[in-house]
Formats: structure tokens, C-alpha cells, sequence
């Protein structure tokens, strides 16, 4: 039986102290390893034989010229034995983290700043679904398509577009070279820049002893991160193997575009991968489950998003209930019923578009008393920490927002936290979302009915975009600006934008809620004028005054 002692050292004076402490440590008999995470910490974390006593670990720290107590102590899981190393090729180390993709990388630079030796497990492409199928090439492809829609034969990224058709495979390329370069800048050059981090390559499993297993070695460290992601969510409806249904990393991988596609879903993917491939000639149809698209936002929002998206062609059908799927020669067909009627709609490809499910099949999650819920996404508490305290994960494996910057933020909660006696929760509060169609939907904080759940006595405020002078010069007024206020206080409490602009405005509102301001702060701050954001400052006003009878930065 193993135990951990943790020590306060006193007189560490520079980066040569925390080795002499080591040494003295381990001279103790039964003390297995000694971790000090730098002098100016004041710790050392030390592994022993249930035998040690903290006398002893004290009386030698003494010796070596410094003064020490014990300011914990605990038992170590038996699953989680030090010595657990199953092979020749195994390392110890501090932290090991399961998954190569936003999270894993900013949980691992975190623990390497905290003075930490790290292990990095990484499974395929290096950087995850942000840069390689997700962010990174859908984004680039909207653009594409609006460079097409808003302006025809103009160039884009050096690829020109043609009158009467669009050059699939030249944007297709430039896809996936942007997707190569960031991966090199962004993650395999990162990398190269952190040689405390030992990077392993291969799948990784927990095994009943607590050690991981990687390509027949075995590894094992003081605390582990899961952050494997997730993969899009394939329903296995009834002829789903004769339809061959595309999601969204194979739609954006196609060799030649479809003349039509059916979509299932209506959430962010959806629409922007749907208004991207009617933009590139494809005729689209969206089949919603829901009675109205984006149903977590404002109603409003899902009425009008529908709105501007059929102006453009696509087809959407809501409250759709899906029985099965089918194939005839190259027609793909989906069966359905609506408002009670069997109906059957056909296109050349079928994109499902319903969400993602957490990468944690293979990973040996029951070993060692991980749970997971009823969608198989790990379970984590504020801090990042799973059902073994000694294990955290963060990003898409979790329950978690999908979003790239809450799989890096919990990342980095979880190595601090995981190492050391820092317990800060993750905070979603003040959390932005952004979904990139055209316009843009972008939120932040609670909508009005969640405001009015949580007890607040709520006001709100919306704002046409025909009242901002800079969606009048633009020539595109379509959307608005909802906030949402607490009226005892008038604190913000939620924002909702759909505007072209939208991703670039929410990032105050998010400043506003996460600092707690109140309307009088957004209506007494200078807004630069022909600017979208500065349609804050008019919904803000838009609770006291009539906006149309005010003039140009009238307040």
C-alpha cells in the first residue's frame, strides 16, 4: 500500500534547492518519488511505503539544510500504484494526458508552466477536431461560399470562381492546406517548442492496475486528463447502410459536389454547412426535429434565421420525425412523418447533422471507475474532476459546451486543479457562442425565459438593425439586438445578436456579464460610431428611449 505526503519546505532560495530537498527525500527508505514542482512553490509531493512517517521525511529535509511539516497526507488508490509499470518501455510521470486536441495541448502547457513533467497521448492528426474536420475547414468553406454568393467572379484565397459554375476542387485544396498549415503552426510547431512534454503516439487504455497501456507499453502518472473528443453522431435509423449517409467530415472531403442534399438536423452544423453547400449550387433541404431551428435560443432567433435562410433558396421542413432511410440507384430517400402524414423526401447525398457522441469506447473508462452518462459523455464535476479523483477530463468527452475554447479552458482547469491544491470551478457563465451562418447567430449569458426560470424579475430590449448606421451603410439590416436585464438591479444578464457581424459584437456583451455591469455602464461608455457593436449601446438605451428619435451617438 503506497501513501503521498505533502510537504511545506522552508528555505528554498533558488532553482538548485528544490534538487538537494529531492535528494534528501529520497535517502529515506520507502520513499518511492519526490515531486517539486520549483522552489518557489514551497511543496514537495512525496510517494511512499505506507511504513514512512512524516518524521522521518522531516528529519530529513532538516539534514539537508531546510525546515519542512506536513501539510497532507493520503492514501493512493491501489489502481493507481506507482510502481504499476507493466514493461520495459514504461515512464512515470506527473500528469499524463489522453487526447492531442485543444484541450490536451492547453492542459498540457499549463501543467508544463506549473513545473510539472507531462505526458501527451495523441491518436491520428495532432491538433483534434478544431483544426483538422471542424472550425477550421467548415469556416473556410462558408467564406468560399460567400465570396461566391455576395460577389461571383471574384478570387478567394487566389482560387477564382467562374460565372456559371465553382471551382469545387481548387477550394476543396485550399481547405486542406490552410487545415495542414495550422496543424503544423498551431500544434506539431508547439509542440517542438515544449521538450518537457513527452509526446506518445498510439490508442491508450486503462488497465484494472490504474496504468495506461499505449502500443504494448505501459505508463503510468500521479494524475491523468481525459480529452479525446468526440465524433459525429450517426442514428442508426433503419437502412442506414444502404443510405450511406455523409456527415460532416466526409461532406466537406466529397470529390465532386451533389446536385441535391437532404439534411437532418437544424442546430448550428446544419445551417452552416447547409446555407455553405446551397451557396455552391447544391439544392438543400433541412428536416428538423424540432417545431423551430436552434431551439436553445431565443424563439426569435429560430423564426427569423428560418426567414433568411429560405430567401436563399434552402428548403426547411420543422417538426419532422424521422422512421427510416433508403436508397434507389443513386437517389437517396428519407422517410418521415409530418404533422402525422408519411411523406418521403429524396436528394443525391443525406447529411446527418445531429450532433456529436464523446470519443470513450476503447479507453478503458470501467477499469478504473469512470462513469459516463446517459450519452456516454464522461462525468465531471465544477472542476474538471471524474468519478477517480484522480482523474479529470475536459472538451467534447464531456457533457461540456462543444466549443473549442471551453475544451482549452477546462483543460487548463484540470491540470491546475489535477496538480495542485487549486479547486477553481469552471465558470460557463459569462460564455459566448457563435454560430457562423449569414447572418451570424450570437449569444451570450440567458435568454429571457431562462432569466425568468432562474427568478429574476426580467426587462428586455430589442433593436432592429435598421436603426444601426452601420448595417444601413452596409446595406444589410436584416436582424436584431435583444438584451436581456434584471430589473432590480438593471445588471445584463443574456445578449442575442443576429446580424452579419454578429461573432464580432458578442465579445462585449460577454465582458459586460462576466464583470456584472449594468445598462448605465454599456449607455455611459463611448461606442465607436459605424460599427455593429455599438448596437449594444443602442438596445441598452432602447430600455428607457425611443432609439428612432435620437440622432447619430445620441445618448
Amino acid at each position: 500500500m503506497m501513501k503521498k505526503l505533502e510537504l511545506d519546505v522552508r528555505g528554498m532560495t533558488c532553482d538548485t534547492c528544490p534538487q538537494h530537498v529531492e535528494n534528501a527525500l529520497l535517502s529515506v527508505s520507502g520513499v518511492q518519488k519526490v515531486l517539486i514542482p520549483g522552489w518557489q512553490s514551497t511543496k514537495a509531493i512525496v510517494t511512499v511505503e505506507s511504513g514512512v512517517k512524516g518524521e522521518d521525511l522531516i528529519a530529513a529535509v532538516k539534514r539537508s539544510g531546510y525546515s519542512a511539516f506536513v501539510n497532507a497526507e493520503s492514501a493512493l488508490d491501489n489502481r493507481f500504484d506507482d510502481n504499476a509499470n507493466g514493461s520495459e518501455g514504461g515512464q512515470d510521470f506527473d500528469l499524463l494526458i489522453i487526447g492531442a486536441g485543444s484541450g490536451g495541448f492547453a492542459a498540457a502547457i499549463k501543467a508544463v508552466d506549473l513545473g510539472f513533467k507531462v505526458g501527451l497521448v495523441g491518436y491520428g492528426e495532432l491538433g483534434g477536431t478544431c483544426v483538422n474536420v471542424g472550425c477550421i475547414p467548415s469556416k473556410t468553406l462558408i467564406r468560399a461560399a460567400e465570396a461566391w454568393h455576395n460577389a461571383g467572379n471574384h478570387p478567394f484565397n487566389g482560387v477564382y470562381t467562374h460565372q456559371d459554375r465553382i471551382d469545387w476542387e481548387a477550394i476543396r485544396n485550399e481547405k486542406d492546406n490552410l487545415v495542414s498549415s495550422m496543424r503544423q503552426s498551431k500544434y506539431i510547431d508547439v509542440l517542438a517548442a515544449y521538450p518537457e512534454i513527452t509526446y506518445l503516439e498510439g490508442q491508450a487504455t486503462f488497465q484494472g492496475n490504474g496504468s495506461i497501456a499505449i502500443n504494448n507499453l505501459y505508463y503510468t502518472a500521479n494524475r491523468y486528463i481525459i480529452a479525446t473528443g468526440a465524433k459525429p453522431r450517426m442514428i442508426a435509423y433503419p437502412g442506414i447502410e444502404g443510405a450511406e449517409p455523409l456527415n460532416s467530415t466526409t461532406l466537406m472531403d466529397l470529390e465532386k459536389l451533389p446536385k441535391s442534399l437532404i439534411i437532418l438536423g437544424g442546430r448550428a452544423i446544419a445551417l452552416e454547412l447547409g446555407q455553405t453547400m446551397a451557396r455552391l449550387g447544391v439544392e438543400v433541404l433541412i428536416l428538423q426535429r424540432s417545431t423551430r431551428l436552434v431551439p436553445e435560443h431565443e424563439p426569435v432567433i429560430g423564426r427569423k434565421i428560418k426567414e433568411f435562410l429560405e430567401m436563399e433558396g434552402v428548403g426547411i421542413i420543422t417538426g419532422v420525425q424521422i422512421d427510416r432511410l433508403s436508397r434507389k440507384g443513386d437517389t437517396r430517400i428519407v422517410h418521415t412523418r409530418v404533422m402525422g402524414q408519411d411523406r418521403e423526401f429524396s436528394a443525391d447525398q443525406i447529411l446527418m447533422a445531429l450532433g456529436r457522441e464523446p470519443n470513450t469506447d476503447g479507453i478503458g473508462l470501467e477499469n478504473v471507475g469512470v462513469d459516463v452518462d446517459e450519452n456516454g459523455a464522461i462525468v465531471v464535476n465544477e472542476t474538471m474532476q471524474t468519478t477517480n479523483s484522480r482523474i479529470y477530463a475536459t472538451g467534447d468527452v464531456t457533457s461540456y459546451p462543444e466549443y473549442v475554447y471551453v475544451a482549452a479552458a477546462g483543460g487548463i482547469a484540470a491540470a491546475q486543479n489535477a496538480l495542485t491544491d487549486d479547486q477553481k470551478p469552471l465558470d460557463l457563465t459569462a460564455m459566448p457562442s457563435v454560430i457562423f451562418t449569414d447572418p451570424q447567430i450570437a449569444t451570450v449569458g440567458m435568454t429571457e425565459a431562462e432569466a425568468r426560470q432562474a427568478g429574476y424579475k426580467v426587462k428586455v430590449s430589442t433593436v432592429n438593425l435598421e436603426h444601426l448606421a452601420r448595417a444601413q451603410a452596409a446595406r444589410d439590416i436584416r436582424g436584431f439586438i435583444k438584451l436581456v436585464a434584471d430589473e432590480a438591479t438593471n445588471r445584463l444578464l443574456g445578449a442575442h445578436v443576429l446580424a452579419a457581424e454578429a461573432g464580432e459584437v458578442i465579445q462585449t456583451a460577454t465582458l459586460a456579464i462576466k464583470f456584472g455591469l449594468k445598462l448605465e455602464d454599456l449607455t455611459g461608455t463611448m461606442f465607436p460610431y459605424l460599427t455593429q457593436v455599438e448596437g449594444l449601446k443602442l438596445a441598452a438605451l432602447g430600455f428607457e428611449k425611443d432609439i428612432a428619435l435620437l440622432s447619430c451617438c445620441a445618448g
